[in-house]
């Protein structure tokens, strides 16, 4: 089982830890979380579907306008309705019935070409003890700090070592707020004062986790924006220092996107992708918006899985990202 298998079924718990959720209680979370965007779409599409026993142009013109609106991007609305036109063609389409599971199918099939959700991950039994070293990156103000925060209270309380990296050292207030988070999950915290290195902060870090035996490290980064080249070098600057101690660190570099900016969060992406090799994608905020459509968008037209979504303030809001979950969840009335 991969790592993030181990962190979100393994029986092995910290002392007086809280109990996992349970899937029924995931759901509901997740069904809680997306009603905004739930409510938007479907509201648009009703009145054009309920009263009808085909499937039209016109029906489909209001569904391409109803998946764009929800953010899940232009090109990406038109590979599914493609695919939703193939199939009413196939199939002989009757009944809005049969359109929902139709989207539920060729929506699922989408995620499932670019591993989102459900996929194989990483071992903690790595062969030469050093710990599994996770770089977290992402703009200010999109649930970086808070993502890591969450992420570092659930391996904790299943019984996992953790270490942090406070390597975004240009705001007081990025390190004050993980130091937060740290104290919360009772984990150790490697920082320095506002201002250092951030490649020196990381170095420390993972050089703290091996010498504790730790079985992972997670480093903050600088909440850098995407279009600073020169704040963006530093990415490399640190993953090369990284490697210094753990020859193929990091083994994992997360970007924290916010799903309520919709398109803003797909050119964030596109610019991290395009600074640093992004292994993975957490999705956050998308309890307030309309646009969680953004999460089938970015992972197809970036080829990124999406491992992590946020769907409230909670710990366990948020959640290891479950496609087929999301889908039915998304598609639900």
């Amino acid at each position: 089982m991969g790592i993030f298998g181990k962190l979100f079924s393994s029986d092995k718990k910290a002392p007086g830890s809280a109990q996992t959720p349970s899937e029924a209680e995931a759901r509901e979370a997740l069904d809680k979380g997306l009603e905004k965007t739930k409510s938007s779409f479907f509201d648009k599409i009703r009145r054009f579907v309920a009263a009808r026993d085909t499937i039209d142009e016109e029906v489909l013109d209001e569904l391409e306008m109803a998946l764009i609106s929800s953010d899940v991007g232009i090109d990406t609305t038109l590979k599914i309705i493609d695919r939703v036109k193939a199939r009413v063609a196939r199939d002989k389409y009757l009944g809005s019935d049969e359109l929902d599971r139709i989207l539920r199918e060729e929506v699922g099939a989408l995620l499932t070409e670019n591993r989102s959700g459900n996929q194989v991950d990483f071992s903690l039994e790595r062969p030469d003890g050093a710990p599994y070293v996770m770089m977290v990156v992402g703009v200010n103000g999109v649930g970086k700090t808070t993502t890591i925060g969450k992420l570092a209270a659930q391996y904790t309380r299943r019984g996992y070592k953790v270490v942090l990296g406070a390597a975004d050292t240009f705001r007081a207030a990025a390190i004050d707020q993980l130091a937060v988070w740290a104290e919360r999950a009772g984990v150790p915290m490697v920082r320095q004062q506002m201002g250092s290195d951030p490649a020196s902060v990381a170095f420390d870090a993972v050089s703290s986790a091996k010498a504790q035996e730790a079985d992972v490290v997670i480093v903050d980064t600088a909440g850098r924006l995407h279009n600073k080249v020169n704040l963006m070098a530093e990415l490399s600057k640190i993953k090369r220092v990284m490697q210094k101690v753990v020859p193929d660190a990091p083994h994992e570099v997360l970007l924290v996107l916010d799903g309520s900016t919709g398109q803003n969060a797909f050119e964030q992406a596109r610019q991290f992708s395009a600074a640093t090799d992004i292994t993975a994608l957490a999705v956050t905020k998308l309890d307030g918006t309309a646009k969680g459509g953004v999460v089938i968008g970015i992972s197809d037209q970036l080829k990124v899985p999406v491992k992590y979504i946020g769907v409230g303030e909670g710990i366990d809001d948020l959640q290891p990202f479950d496609r087929q979950a999301f889908v039915e969840s998304f598609f639900s009335r």
